[in-house]
């Protein structure tokens, strides 16, 4: 008889259960288990939770009688009602507590990782091969282009260039409030939806469990048709607008021309190679340019596949990194998202989209909630938590790196070469955010001074010293000395505290 697989929440898609090539049995039964203890524990994004328990119990209903699905209080204890003793196949889990779960228990198996394009074999003996040291995300997605044939035109990269960065910085264009790109898809909710929302309002009023933001209406995929189906609107009507203006910000338009796919991505319900192979036969039919294209490519197979090998290779002490020594804990506006309580437009946006719908993209996360974190000197692991818990495509394999090394550099410079922060200007010249703004972004002292642009300068001195043998650092301390009025902008940052700017 075929050894039954069990499937965590975020491996949903059909590619979990394909036999071969270090998959489950061929027909074999499948076990999941809804564990109310993940939500007791921590204090996640209602909306992110409505996704996740949808997209299971959608599953879950596809695969019909092939499957035991269990909603008990811990994995363990589901496991054990639906198999009693008996053994189990699972895919190798994306986060190290649930690998720890999973190796403990009898009578599992673990099997290879799925949903990622490089084994952990060939990315560790790639890294062990430069000591774990300058390990280049740009190196390494240029070996997965090659290993994989990736917008290759056979030794050569498709366009004859492997970055397309110098066409993907565009400021938004000037007096849009929108870019005009074609609406992403959106799902519909149904009755999976409807029982989802009465179970959370049922554990908020009988259990304790407690949510954070706001669960409207289900916008992103939470089946495998869904996301097929918001994977080709974006391919199809999206993609091609999306390369110039992907570091752009625009107050009323916060998705702009993005794939919205990193959550459909993230419970599997997409396999990466899939979408990076739609993305190219665009390009190739001449419906895409090649700097939309490989922008997107770069996302998935260069970003996405490197976060999650670090994830593993750096190591369960990664977590703990601070190098630059930040303890401040978070404050109650941010843990609540409390976007009315804040004066800066900037930040009262970004908070008020994650609050609203668990998203925003790559920039507001990394130069607006991720820099205003690190200026202030937020506990680096609590900040990892947060958008850990506050975002819909969020998990730890995710956050972790993405937040100890890249935004706030706290692993001292392993992950990126320099810290990821900035004044206003960078903020106002790459949205239209500063317009109506109580601040204004060149002033760095007085009622109107911005809160980036003060922090800026206040962090680049706490850690002048810590910074200085970095080359890339040199010519933003070397600001610190023409400013006359660094006291003043000291003195006036330590007044402003840790209330919300």
């Amino acid at each position: 008889m075929a050894t039954p697989h069990w499937l965590f929440g975020d491996q949903l898609g059909p590619h979990f259960l394909a036999a071969g090539d270090g998959g489950p049995d061929r027909g074999a039964p499948v076990v999941m288990v809804e564990a109310r203890s993940v939500f007791r524990r921590r204090r996640f994004h209602r909306a992110k939770a409505h996704l996740v328990l949808s997209a299971m119990r959608h599953r879950a209903a596809e695969l019909g009688d092939r499957v035991r699905y269990v909603r008990a209080e811990t994995y363990r204890e589901g496991l054990h009602q639906a198999l009693g003793g008996g053994s189990v196949t699972v895919h190798h889990p994306t986060s190290r507590a649930a690998l720890r779960l999973v190796s403990a228990l009898p009578g599992v198996t673990v099997l290879p990782a799925r949903g990622f394009l490089v084994p952990h074999e060939e990315f560790r003996a790639w890294a062990d091969g430069l000591d774990g040291q300058r390990l280049r995300q740009e190196d390494f997605y240029r070996r997965v282009r090659r290993g994989h044939g990736i917008l290759m035109d056979g030794d050569v990269p498709a366009g004859g260039h492997w970055n397309h960065d110098h066409d993907n910085r565009e400021p938004p264009p000037k007096g849009a409030r929108a870019l005009g790109a074609p609406a992403p898809y959106r799902p519909r909710e149904d009755e999976v939806d409807e029982e989802v929302r009465r179970d959370l309002d049922r554990w908020e009023r009988e259990e304790g469990i407690r949510f954070v933001g706001r669960d409207g209406p289900r916008l992103f995929p939470a089946s495998r048709r869904e996301a097929l189906a918001a994977l080709r609107r974006f391919v199809e009507r999206r993609l091609a607008g999306f390369g110039p203006y992907e570091d752009a910000v625009l107050a009323a338009d916060p998705v702009m021309s993005h794939s919205l796919l990193s959550s459909s991505l993230n419970l599997g319900l997409l396999d990466p190679l899939e979408c990076v192979a739609g993305a190219e036969s665009a390009w190739r039919s001449g419906a895409a340019p090649v700097n939309s294209v490989e922008g997107f490519v770069r996302q998935i197979a260069g970003w996405r596949e490197y976060v999650w090998q670090l994830y593993w290779y750096f190591g369960e002490d990664y977590r703990r990194r601070n190098a630059l020594e930040h303890h401040a804990p978070l404050p109650e506006w941010f843990l609540e998202l409390d976007a009315d309580a804040v004066t800066a437009r900037c930040l009262a946006t970004t908070l008020a989209q994650v609050r609203d719908t668990g998203w925003t993209h790559h920039v507001p996360r990394l130069m607006l909630l991720g820099s205003h974190a690190l200026q202030r000197g937020w506990d680096p692991a609590a900040v990892t938590d947060w958008f850990h818990r506050c975002f819909v495509d969020g998990y730890d394999w995710v956050m972790l790196p993405n937040v100890v090394g890249m935004s706030q550099y706290a692993d001292g410079g392993r992950m990126t070469t320099k810290p990821y922060t900035s004044g206003g200007a960078y903020v106002h010249r790459m949205s239209d955010l500063c317009g109506s703004c109580a601040y204004r972004p060149a002033d760095r002292v007085g009622d109107r001074a911005c809160p980036f642009t003060a922090g800026y300068w206040s962090f680049l001195h706490r850690h002048r010293a810590r910074l200085s043998d970095n080359p890339r650092m040199a010519r933003a301390l070397g600001g610190l000395d023409r400013l006359t009025d660094l006291g003043e902008v000291l003195r006036q940052d330590r007044r402003r505290g840790t209330g919300p700017p």
